[in-house]
C-alpha cells in the first residue's frame, strides 16, 4: 500500500490529524457499516482522544471541499448516520478489533504514514524556526548597514568641512603678501651689533 495514498486521507480536524471512517473501511477492505458496527460494539476502547464524531457542519465542510478533492464520496449519506474521525491512536485501536490479516498490514502502513507526516511537520517547524532566525539576523545586518552608511555619511560631511577649512586657510596664506626681510624683526639671541 502506498504511503502517499494514505497520507492524502489524513485530515486535520479540530487541531488533530485524523482519518475518516469511510476511508478506513476502504483501506481495511470492509464496508463502512461493518467498521462502525465493530467500533460501537467496542466503544470502551475508543475514548475521546481516539475517536470523535463529526458535527454536521464539519461533515458539510468536508463535502464542500470534496467537490474538488474527493474528500467525502458523493453517495455518503450524512443524515442517516454519524461520521467517525479516528486519531492515530484510534486507528491503532481499530486494528485490534478488526482482526483480519489485511487489517494488521493496513494498520502498520497507516502508522508509518502518520509517523512520516509527523516527521515532516516537525522538520517543517524546525526549518521555519531556522528561517525566522536567519530573517532576524538579516534584519539586524540591514539595520547595522544603515547605521554604518549613516556614520560614513556623517564622517564624510565632517571631513568635507575639515578639508574646506584647510583649503580656506591655504587660500588665505597664499593671498598674503610675503614679508620683506627688513620688515621682519628677528627673534632669538641678539648680538650687540644688531
Amino acid at each position: 500500500m502506498n504511503l502517499q495514498v494514505i497520507q492524502s486521507k489524513i485530515y486535520e480536524i479540530r487541531g488533530q490529524r485524523v482519518m475518516l471512517d469511510f476511508d478506513l473501511a476502504e483501506l481495511y477492505q470492509v464496508e463502512t457499516r461493518a467498521l462502525k458496527q465493530a467500533v460501537r460494539r467496542n466503544i470502551e476502547r475508543f475514548p475521546d482522544d481516539f475517536l470523535f464524531r463529526l458535527s454536521r457542519s464539519e461533515a458539510n465542510y468536508l463535502i464542500n471541499i470534496g467537490v474538488s478533492q474527493n474528500v467525502i464520496p458523493s453517495d455518503y449519506n450524512i443524515s442517516s448516520s454519524e461520521m467517525f474521525a479516528f486519531t492515530e491512536q484510534g486507528v491503532s485501536m481499530l486494528s485490534s478489533i478488526l482482526r483480519s490479516p489485511v487489517a494488521v498490514q493496513t494498520s502498520i502502513t497507516i502508522m508509518r504514514a502518520f509517523v512520516v507526516m509527523r516527521d515532516y511537520i516537525l522538520s517543517t517547524r524546525q526549518i521555519t524556526a531556522e528561517l525566522e532566525v536567519m530573517r532576524e539576523k538579516i534584519l539586524r545586518l540591514e539595520r547595522a548597514d544603515e547605521d554604518n552608511i549613516e556614520a560614513i555619511n556623517d564622517l564624510s560631511e565632517d571631513m568635507r568641512k575639515d578639508i574646506d577649512i584647510i583649503y580656506t586657510a591655504i587660500g588665505e596664506l597664499s593671498a598674503r603678501p610675503p614679508l620683506l626681510e627688513k620688515d621682519r624683526k628677528r627673534i632669538g639671541f641678539k648680538r650687540g651689533d644688531e
